[in-house]
């Protein structure tokens, strides 16, 4: 954690540890671990820059492309299979959803040729899938997935808007859909097309399209 004055000068930078817990390919974390490491660290930040709260501007996360569960009440809903509620985070890393990958790559959905071709299993649809295979009761209790950066910014604000970054490059997001649409100021069509819902009915997913994809979320 670091504060920034408008020049772009380091005021003070302090760090708190997180845990992360491994089995085989399942690594996963806690998001109020997480959430909870962060205050710390802002809190011995501000100390060390000599910053009040007030005088903050504001505030831009960063994070890796781990797979967050929440329930309707934001409270951590498990993707492990030890049912652990705390472990509520597939790490980036986390490689659990190789056959998963597999039969993604498997079908025809252009989705993937603005993927290099094929999803890895550190991208969230193969993650998504090995959920719903083997963690139904978290698959049925799941009201939002999120990526890390953007649970952060919605743990922070309420605002549950999606990074176009984050969902474009982990998620199949069709970004450049997304930019055509506003550069022509015709928003009736841009929802159509920013979700390819063919891709997901496709690999068994099609559920993620209810309530105008509102479990997995969107840029506006």
């Amino acid at each position: 954690m670091g504060f920034f004055d408008e020049d772009g000068k380091l005021l003070g930078s302090a760090s708190s540890p997180i845990q992360i817990r491994k089995d085989g390919d399942c690594i996963e974390q806690s998001s109020t671990d997480i959430w909870l490491a962060i205050c710390a660290a802002v809190k011995a930040a501000c100390s060390l820059a000599n910053v009040a709260g007030e005088e903050v501007a504001g505030f831009g996360f960063a994070a890796t492309c781990s797979l967050v569960a929440v329930d309707a009440d934001g409270s951590p809903v498990t993707v492990s299979l030890s049912g652990d509620s705390r472990r509520n985070i597939i790490v980036w890393m986390d490689h659990r959803a190789v056959k998963q990958a597999e039969k993604i790559n498997s079908s025809s959905s252009p989705v993937l040729q603005y993927c290099g071709g094929s999803l890895s299993p550190e991208m969230q649809p193969p993650k998504l899938l090995w959920v719903k295979e083997n963690l139904q009761e978290s698959w049925t209790m799941a009201f939002r997935w999120m990526d890390l950066s953007d649970w952060l910014a919605y743990r922070a604000t309420g605002d549950d808007t999606r990074s176009l970054c984050s969902i474009v490059c982990k998620w199949t997001y069709l970004g450049h859909a997304h930019m055509q649409q506003v550069e022509e100021k015709d928003s009736r069509n841009m929802e159509a097309c920013e979700w390819d819902d063919g891709f997901w009915e496709e690999i068994g997913l099609g559920d993620l399209i209810d309530g105008h994809h509102a479990k997995i979320g969107d840029t506006h």
